[in-house]
């Protein structure tokens, strides 16, 4: 017998002490198309898209697995150093390198900046310093552009360190998200300022059952077996370990906080007056509550700009821009590729791991988050991670650090692996890879533009060539 379809909104019911209780159902089979990939009833399931920008690059031999002389890859590469705040993550953690970010100008750090759009940066020189602006939009607003109105806020911009670089201008540099040419989206590095924005849209609902929480399972035993006789075989394994688990907190807590909850009101206003992590750990809260109420589904997230000269007082460093520019070993072993190990490639070093993990904190709060559609909110995003070089020391972007984060709603690879590029592979494949794993029907990251061919040919940071090892 084919089983009936479940509106995905289904509640089980009962009466317990003269009020009505009840129990929301876990995503079931019966809830979703044919394919597994939406709702039934029309929606498909949630996944959210996030880029995180960190800034000045990496010390590749201690961030790729295995060393860029023998890199590990598929699913069961080591974590590298530099990874290594991701251990509690593992299994949601894909490895991009070796890929070359093809930007066609290069003015130091800059070019970086375009694997989040695949866009050659425009009007180079037209101002002070080093100068350049985005010529068109950002990975991110292209997914808002095709999932932004199904939320109340199409996207959010946020930031932590206030402190830029003074040699670097126009929109490229300190911008993450960007609408188009001279369209920036700034990003706002005040939580206060983002929590009122957000409160101001929700309200907690009451819980009418919280004060007979207890015993709520016994009272919707009639409408639970009711259901399960018009379910098929794996929902009502589901239902039972749904029913099992609901006995098994009834005798732990007297009532179940809703998953929707606005964080408290944050203290923190400034990195500069709070710290770095404080402020870091405020918007990663926030976030998560904005995807767990579905307020917005896209993200970017610019926790230091590019080339900024910010230091990690919290760990005792200054400039990470000055450490950056460390010196290669290239003359003690030529025949190695150029890779940063001596210097300040300790500090350097010291300081990437510092800001992975700050960024393991936003994927390990994601997931702790139980997602309404089922697992947690993890399960059900991506997050494009990169940075404005490979190696500050040689403004490098051929071996372009990049992590995609997260399930993609089933569609990128979990467990996690490293993909090793070959073949001078296009950084861009890999952010098209996650667009698509948020939007299957986007097909190019970039844009052909005439005045960017090079030799004749389309603009080189273009993509339409997805990576498919990373997709499920």
């Amino acid at each position: 017998m084919k089983p009936t379809f479940i509106n995905r909104r289904t509640m089980l019911r009962g009466l317990v002490g003269g009020a009505i209780a009840s129990v929301g159902l876990p995503t079931l089979d019966a809830m979703l198309n044919g394919n597994g990939t939406a709702f039934a009833d029309g929606p498909p399931i949630p996944v959210r898209f996030i880029t995180w920008f960190f800034g000045n690059g990496v010390v590749l031999n201690r961030w790729v697995p295995g060393g860029i002389r023998n890199p590990i890859t598929g699913a069961d590469y080591p974590l590298s150093p530099a990874l290594a705040p991701f251990a509690n993550v593992r299994d949601y953690l894909s490895v991009a390198s070796g890929f070359h970010n093809k930007c066609a100008q290069q003015i130091t750090h800059h070019e970086g900046m375009t694997v989040f759009s695949g866009h050659t940066m425009t009007d180079v020189g037209q101002g002070q310093g080093f100068f350049s602006n985005a010529r068109g939009a950002t990975v991110d607003q292209v997914v808002a552009n095709q999932i932004g109105s199904l939320t109340t806020i199409p996207s959010v911009q946020m930031g932590v360190i206030n402190q830029i670089s003074m040699a670097d201008y126009g929109t490229t540099m300190h911008n993450l998200s960007h609408k188009g040419h001279l369209a920036p989206l700034p990003a706002i590095k005040n939580p206060l300022q983002i929590f009122e924005s957000f409160a101001s849209l929700f309200t907690p609902q009451n819980d009418a059952s919280k004060p007979v929480r207890l015993g709520v399972a016994d009272a919707v035993l009639e409408d639970f077996k009711a259901l399960k006789m018009r379910l098929g075989k794996a929902d009502n394994i589901r239902m039972d370990a749904h029913m099992q688990g609901l006995v098994e907190l009834e005798t732990k807590i007297k009532a179940l906080p809703p998953v929707c909850m606005l964080p408290g009101k944050p203290t923190e206003t400034s990195d500069d007056v709070n710290g770095i992590t404080a402020v870091n750990s405020a918007l990663g809260d926030l976030l998560a509550f904005a995807f767990a109420c579905d307020v917005t589904r896209v993200a970017s997230f610019l926790f230091g700009g590019g080339a900024s000269e910010a230091g990690f007082t919290e760990i005792g460093l200054t400039s990470q821009h000055s450490l950056s520019h460390g010196h290669s070993t290239n003359a003690l072993d030529p025949g190695a590729p150029p890779y940063m190990e001596s210097g300040d490639v300790n500090d350097m070093h010291k300081g990437v791991v510092y800001q992975m993990q700050k960024l393991a904190y936003l994927v390990e709060k994601l997931k702790s988050t139980p997602d309404a559609a089922g697992g947690n909110l993890l399960d059900n995003t991506v997050i494009f991670a990169s940075s404005d070089c490979s190696e500050g020391f040689s403004h490098d972007i051929h071996d372009q650090p990049m992590l995609l984060i997260g399930g993609g709603g089933g569609r990128l690879k979990h467990p996690g692996i490293h993909v090793r590029g070959t073949n001078d592979r296009n950084a861009s494949d890999v952010a098209l890879t996650a667009i698509q794993a948020v939007v299957p029907t986007l097909t190019e990251v970039g844009s052909v533009d005439p005045m960017y061919y090079v030799n004749g040919a389309p603009d080189p940071a273009y993509s339409k060539t997805p990576l498919l090892e990373l997709k499920a």
